[in-house]
């Protein structure tokens, strides 16, 4: 099947979806631009279905240049035949072109190349034609010759086993039954290596079938296996895979030297296929998983990323810690550092009058309005200090507890050096800490997005695949908000379509050399950002206070004319209020009319009413707002059966974990979170969720919370 035609088939689209969609990507159109733009031509894709296809198109791409390697090279060697050439054209995966390719790959040096040189390979077919009838050891020693190392007879003959155990192992045929039949009936079986790493002793005695083993499960065996707690392997009734290979191979069970062959399909098996089967296996496996482990990190990312803003409140910043001290950073509401300190209230210190004075006199001297506190250690005793302080004072104002997931990183990298210079590492963080309550997106785009915790297994799985995914969720989640050209950073910036870094910094040092932009317009301006660049990037840039009210809008400059034909058309006058356009808006009907007057498309013509129905809105205020708290409750205050109120904080396959305002999250596990049955928690919870929950269980000794979101409601 063409790309086209399997693209077509995967993904339920139309012909001419699939060109247009093709055509834009291969102009060099970025995803963000092609789902919000190009709508008419794509269908109205949306931009995870966009990345989806595009992965999907880079692999088969990169199957068909890889099947055109491996044809040039078969035919080079003057083997090619008519059945290679239609194994090539059949193939729909990369391992089933190796396995093609693999009798004519140039090995290194095996017992069967070793063989070959002794001039064995003559009387292995022989064996493995099994048309002889003369006695075999009788033709073996036609093939002794002492200077190639062929001594004896059983030499020869071990030499020509060698020999056809490689050319079992290569046939593609018996690889492919051999790896489905595995998958199908093997087991994953693991045994205790180290007792004392408990925190794997699920793993210690385990097994269980490989096709039913979950994603999650992989990585875990896989890291234990690592950190040497375990060994794994895969088992099943290998007698039934070798009575296959027979099967196959032998059709003469009356030829002289039958035992022979039956030892080398019994040697090829045990020494060559199985291993190599089982680590494809395996590896094939552990794709699989860190793929799912991927998608779900890349969708809590998104949902962290999207949390709503909590703009122009003046804040301060709590960044816990024990022995160094409590570090303190008041941000005003556009960001601004306007005080830093560090307060002592937690032990070993407890000076607890001085931290209330000196936060008591930041709070009226800066007309605090929301306080943050990490969530990192000692986050509960500062939540603690805080509520009590918050109590002496009577004063209305409350916190939140903030992920500080990746604060010390940022703190500790260029980019925070750069920012606050006169700052030490642990005062960065406790500004990042405000900051990310403000506006996250704009904070935490500073971070690498490997190093915000919201998945599982991080560190173990492809760091390259998984940073490219990351970057791309990333890149999404900035355009879909959209940001402001005169205040964004450098950081923010880059992640905006068809901006890189260059044309980052040129725009910030346009901006500071210029003063703020007042149309869209004069990107053009900047340095290295050429018209591809202006057409990529415009329509998720905003000017605030610019000439043109639609640069404050997510209309594209190239559907300015479409929109004042439509305002036109709406009979508004040119100084139109907001409840004026609103009104207008809601007694038209969209239809092909309207849009055909207008020169524009259906979906786009629906995205500029959108956008002037609220001018500059942000699709982030519809997410749930954080929980604010005003008090303070710890482990031994739950019991079984309360209803709380709590924060998604983390959703991995087996459940979602919830902050209940006790410092430990508690687990919902998968099977509690709805009443149906659910494949993935991200089906029914995402991060920053507010969800009432049931407690089911506590441990306290080891910091465990049972939870439920399926609510026994008391009569």
């Amino acid at each position: 099947m063409e790309i086209k035609q399997i693209l077509i088939k995967e993904f339920g689209i139309k012909q001419w979806q699939i060109d247009n969609t093709l055509s834009l990507i291969d102009e060099g159109n970025t995803i963000p631009f092609i789902a919000r733009y190009r709508k008419e031509l794509t269908g109205s894709l949306s931009d995870e279905v966009l990345r989806d296809l595009y992965e999907r198109l880079t692999y088969l791409r990169n199957l068909e240049s890889r099947k055109e390697q491996v044809f040039s090279s078969i035919e080079e060697q003057e083997k090619m035949t008519d059945e290679i050439k239609r194994s090539l054209l059949k193939a729909t995966t990369l391992v089933e072109v190796e396995d093609i390719y693999r009798p004519y790959k140039q090995k290194k040096r095996t017992r069967a190349t070793i063989a070959k040189e002794q001039g064995l390979e003559p009387l292995a077919i022989i064996l493995y034609m099994q048309q002889e009838r003369s006695k075999v050891e009788d033709i073996a020693s036609l093939y002794i010759d002492s200077e190639k190392g062929v001594m004896e007879v059983e030499d020869a003959l071990k030499g020509a086993m060698d020999i056809i155990a490689e050319m079992i192992s290569d046939e593609a045929e018996y690889r492919k039954f051999l790896r489905d039949n595995t998958f199908r009936q093997g087991l994953v079986v693991t045994k205790v290596k180290n007792k004392e790493a408990n925190v794997y002793e699920m793993y210690f005695d385990y097994s269980e079938k490989l096709n039913g083993l979950p994603g999650h499960r992989i990585l875990a065996i896989n890291r234990a296996e690592k950190e040497k707690a375990i060994t794994a392997k895969i088992d099943m009734e290998h007698e039934k895979n070798v009575m296959y290979l027979k099967k196959k191979i032998v059709h003469n069970e009356h030829f002289a030297g039958i035992q022979y062959l039956d030892k080398a399909i019994e040697d090829s098996y045990k020494r060559l296929l199985f291993p190599s089967i089982e680590r494809e296996i395996r590896s094939s496996m552990t794709d699989d998983a860190e793929e799912g482990a991927i998608k779900v990190f890349g969708k809590n990312l998104e949902q962290l990323l999207l949390q709503p803003p909590i703009l122009g409140k003046t804040v301060l910043a709590l960044d816990p810690a024990f022995r160094t001290g409590c570090k303190v950073a008041v941000v005003d509401g556009f960001g601004k550092v306007l005080n830093t300190g560090v307060i002592y209230p937690t032990p070993p210190h407890n000076k607890v009058q001085a931290a209330n004075k000196s936060i008591s006199e930041m709070i009226k001297k800066y007309k605090v309005e929301l306080i943050a506190i990490g969530n990192g250690t000692a986050s509960r005793e500062t939540e603690a200090f805080t509520a009590d302080l918050l109590k002496i004072l009577q004063s209305n104002i409350q916190y939140v507890i903030v992920n500080e997931a990746g604060a010390s990183v940022y703190s500790a990298s260029k980019l925070g050096t750069e920012e606050f210079p006169e700052f030490d590492v642990a005062l960065r963080s406790a500004v990042s800490i405000g900051r990310r309550l403000q506006d996250p997106l704009a904070e935490l785009v500073k971070i690498d997005p490997k190093s915000i915790g919201v998945g599982q297994y991080q560190h173990d799985m492809n760091q390259k695949r998984l940073s490219e995914t990351l970057k791309g969720v990333v890149e999404d989640s900035v355009n879909k908000v959209g940001i402001d050209l005169n205040t964004a950073s450098v950081s923010l910036l880059q992640y905006i379509s068809g901006i890189n870094k260059t044309i980052a910094k040129n725009i910030v040092a346009y901006r500071e050399d210029n003063g703020e932009f007042i149309s869209r317009r004069e990107l053009l301006k900047v340095g290295k950002l050429g018209p591809k660049a202006y057409e990529q990037c415009a329509g998720f840039l905003r000017i605030r206070k610019g000439k043109n009210p639609l640069d404050n809008t997510g209309v594209h400059p190239e559907a300015y004319k479409a929109t004042k034909a439509l305002i036109e058309l709406l009979d508004l006058k040119k100084d139109y209020t907001p409840l004026e356009m609103k009104i207008a808006i809601k007694n038209i009907k969209i239809n092909d009319e309207i849009a055909e007057k207008i020169q524009i498309g259906i979906p786009t013509l629906e995205d500029i009413i959108k956008e002037l129905e609220k001018p500059g809105r942000d699709p982030r205020e519809e997410m749930p707002k954080p929980i604010l708290r005003s008090d303070v409750l710890e482990m031994k205050d739950l019991k079984e059966g309360m209803v709380l109120k709590g924060t998604v904080r983390n959703v991995i396959d087996f459940g979602a974990f919830v902050d209940i305002g006790v410092h430990q999250d508690g687990l919902v596990h998968i099977s509690k979170i709805c009443d149906k049955y659910i494949k993935h928690p991200l089906e029914v919870v995402s991060i920053g969720d507010v969800v009432d929950v049931e407690v089911l269980s506590i441990d306290i000794h080891k910091k465990r919370i049972g939870l439920s979101m399926i609510i026994k409601r008391k009569e």
